[in-house]
């Protein structure tokens, strides 16, 4: 896209399927299921569920959104606006990278690889280490015809020296602090919605104690005079035992309500 490079694993697969006369997707996937029997036996717990989507999805959504930004957005563009592209596309590129390694739902095949060495290394740095390994698939990119190409440019130059720093960057400023605001709020949220489905359910079961004592009281009061006097004395014994039942419904729906008044004060929350 305006000849100014790709990161340099797609950069390195591109010029590899052109070699092969493949596909990138295709091409993409066959590495990524090599790389990713290395993870399997070194370290598992780089694989989750985001590992599959990764190693599958990406190769083909380039060769997707590629050709639909090629029709109808790259050609005619010029440098600056190439420029502003080019740096809007690493910032996202690394922040996407940083926020999906940051959940814990595991990375792809070839993000897997920095955090497996600084782990087997005990010392060395992920910035320094992801470099290196976007340093080493650039000069294959190289090699691969990807100059000619058009596929390794400036920003593969860029992203393989800054791609890792602003990973390291994202993950310490940004990815990891956000992702455990959404896990705080999402514990409390929890509990709200614990305390709102025991007010549903309280007052659901209210609404129909209600309607049943409201028909029941209807009935009673149009057929009085033809009861017996056992009959009266049960109909007084199961309208008390419903009065009884109103009330522990009445109990736990006050202290509901006094619960999530409690959490809207602490949040400043105001209530009408």
């Amino acid at each position: 896209m305006g000849h100014v490079g790709l990161d340099p694993f797609t950069a390195l697969n591109i010029g590899m399927s052109n070699h092969l006369g493949m596909a990138l997707g295709t091409y993409q996937l066959s590495v990524n299921i090599i790389i990713f029997i290395f993870v399997l036996l070194l370290d598992r717990k780089q694989i989750g569920i985001g590992t599959f989507f990764n190693m599958v999805l990406v190769g083909y959504e380039i060769q997707w959104f590629s050709a639909i930004y090629s029709a109808h957005v790259a050609e005619g563009l010029h440098i600056p606006l190439i420029i502003v592209d080019a740096l809007v596309g690493i910032a996202l590129f690394t922040l996407g990278t940083s926020l999906y390694m940051s959940v814990d739902l595991g990375v792809a095949p070839y993000d897997a690889i920095a955090p497996i060495i600084v782990e087997r290394s005990k010392h060395a740095k992920y910035q320094w280490v992801r470099s290196s390994q976007d340093i080493l698939f650039m000069i294959a990119g190289v090699l691969a015809g990807g100059i000619s190409s058009g596929s390794v440019g400036i920003m593969t130059i860029v992203v393989a020296f800054f791609a890792g720093p602003l990973i390291n960057f994202w993950n310490l400023h940004i990815s990891r602090d956000l992702v455990d605001q959404i896990n705080r709020f999402s514990h409390q949220d929890r509990k709200i919605n614990a305390w709102v489905t025991g007010l549903v359910h309280a007052g659901k079961y209210g609404a129909i104690l209600t309607r049943s004592a409201y028909r029941h009281t209807s009935f009673v009061q149009q057929h009085m005079s033809g009861y017996t006097d056992a009959e009266i004395r049960e109909m007084i014994h199961r309208t008390r035992n419903s009065l009884r039942r109103n009330a522990m419904v009445r109990h736990a729906i006050d202290r509901r309500y006094d619960s999530l008044l409690m959490e809207a004060g602490r949040r400043n929350i105001k209530v009408r």
